[in-house]
């Protein structure tokens, strides 16, 4: 008779002695990394500042990215004087000298589009919102709404990068990369950035990878995709016939060689791949706790909308990221398309808001029911506005909105922020600010200072000068601040 070969795995197994050995020496280990405070000391200082310039009141951030450049005359920003001159020219002293797209700048006449939806005031202090966003107007003591945010980009492209990357040029790290190069990870098992994108979204402008890349950090700190479906990341798991066993030993190995190829090159990007290699052993048993949804309650299913039972929708990507907000992920980025309406506004809008306003609303409900909104700022806005003229022919409430940068509107929740409070004023046709602009450098300028980083001073050499998120500019805008 033949005799059985045993496996590798079966010759590689722990036999019961050498289980027991190396048990002991493990919990030796775990005892003393207690005993000396380890694990809170590298969970608190694993970024390149080592601590926060300054006390941080957000330790995690969610930034709901509405891609396509949100109406802020059909949301935040009401003008009853749009809808009185309702298809009139809209005056030429408004516009100035200031930049149109070329999608509208040759018409001969800009006529005036008042919102198809009407407004109402809600909270204790009486914010206006539009209609459109029934469930946003029940936490308006919860957000702060800016009216008067700007940028310089006037196309989809420059100016979401700029939002991301605070440069209008690719290849900038973005600014959750720029957050967890600066403060580390707040857990062992998950990365630091998570990105999700909306799959049931209109896809009227792309999104690309490297608008949640590293640029020139070290690419650990790139922010990671989870999709839904059976794998949320891509090969994470274990090909057929390969054990964890065979995995550790696989990564031990190329660890080893690794290292001794760092040592001989001192490129850091060898160092970033070992990270990344053990990272990515460690979410293959986080990454599916994280993202299975099945103990969640019925309730909670309920708070944030029926698509919430659907993985992949901006609803279900919400709950998501109240989920791996409570497992301690730096920075949550979602990504919701659709929002550029050059035409049939009505349409459009209502879509949109239809498929994101009770998932926002409830994120923020369920991270304060949970304590989580005392330390976690949520961030609600897209790349540009849109202008108070119509865009091509208008007909009756049929019309249109081209891209508008001078003046547009965002939300802020959580963390530092001043609840139920709208800062800034545009003019009667929202198109210009008088008062209180905040630019783009502005706004990461103070979502840092919120995490307990000056701006300033968190920066990387790179081809020989030292970048920053915020560029050579922004301020910290106190005044949002609660």
């Amino acid at each position: 008779m033949k005799p059985i070969r045993p496996s590798y795995d079966q010759l590689m197994g722990l036999t019961r002695r050498h289980f027991l050995g190396s048990s002991g020496l493990g919990l030796g280990a775990m005892a003393l990394s207690n005993l000396l405070g380890t694990r809170s000391a590298s969970a608190s200082t694993g970024g390149i500042l080592g601590a926060p310039h300054h006390f941080a009141k957000v330790k995690r951030v969610i930034y709901l990215f509405q891609a396509g450049g949100p109406s802020h005359l059909e949301t935040f920003d009401y003008k009853p004087l749009l809808r009185a001159g309702h298809g009139k020219a809209l005056p030429k002293e408004v516009i100035g000298n200031q930049r149109l797209s070329t999608m509208s700048g040759n018409q001969s006449l800009l006529p005036m589009a008042g919102s198809f939806a009407d407004f109402s005031r809600h909270g204790r202090a009486g914010m206006e919102i539009c209609n459109t966003l029934p469930f946003t107007q029940k936490i308006a003591d919860e957000i702060c709404v800016i009216r008067t945010m700007h940028t310089e980009a006037i196309n989809h492209d420059p100016a979401i990068t700029f939002f991301c990357s605070g440069n209008q040029i690719p290849g900038r790290p973005s600014m959750g990369a720029w957050a967890s190069y600066g403060l580390g990870s707040l857990n062992d098992n998950l990365p630091a950035f998570i990105v999700l994108v909306s799959k049931n979204a209109s896809r009227d402008q792309p999104l690309y990878t490297r608008l949640w890349g590293s640029g020139f950090l070290p690419s650990e700190h790139q922010g990671v995709q989870f999709r839904s479906g059976k794998e949320p990341v891509l090969y994470l798991t274990n090909p057929e016939g390969v054990s964890p066993h065979i995995r550790r030993g696989m990564l031990d190995a190329l660890g080893k060689l690794n290292r001794d190829q760092a040592a001989h090159e001192l490129d850091p990007e060898i160092d970033a791949r070992i990270a990344q290699a053990e990272m990515a052993f460690r979410m293959q048993t986080s990454v599916p706790d994280a993202t299975d949804l099945s103990d969640e309650s019925a309730e909670t299913f309920d708070l944030y909308g029926p698509d919430a039972r659907t993985p992949g929708t901006y609803a279900a990507n919400c709950l998501l990221a109240r989920r791996l907000i409570e497992r301690d992920v730096r920075f949550v980025q979602l990504f919701h398309q659709g929002w550029d309406q050059h035409g049939d506004v009505v349409g459009g809008i209502t879509r949109q808001c239809k498929q994101t306003d009770q998932a926002s609303a409830a994120l923020v409900m369920d991270l304060k029911r949970r304590g989580l909104l005392d330390d976690t700022l949520v961030v609600w806005g897209g790349e540009f506005g849109r202008t108070a003229y119509c865009q091509g022919k208008m007909s009756g409430d049929n019309y249109g909105r081209d891209h508008h940068p001078r003046c547009f509107s965002i939300w802020l929740a959580g963390a530092g922020v001043k609840a139920g409070f709208t800062h800034g004023v545009t003019d009667d046709y929202g198109y210009n600010i008088l008062e209180g602009g905040v630019h783009v450098h502005d706004l990461h300028a103070t979502m840092l200072h919120l995490m307990g980083i000056e701006h300033e001073k968190l920066v990387y050499k790179f081809q020989g000068r030292y970048f920053r998120l915020t560029d050579v500019a922004g301020n910290v805008v106190k005044e949002l601040m609660g």
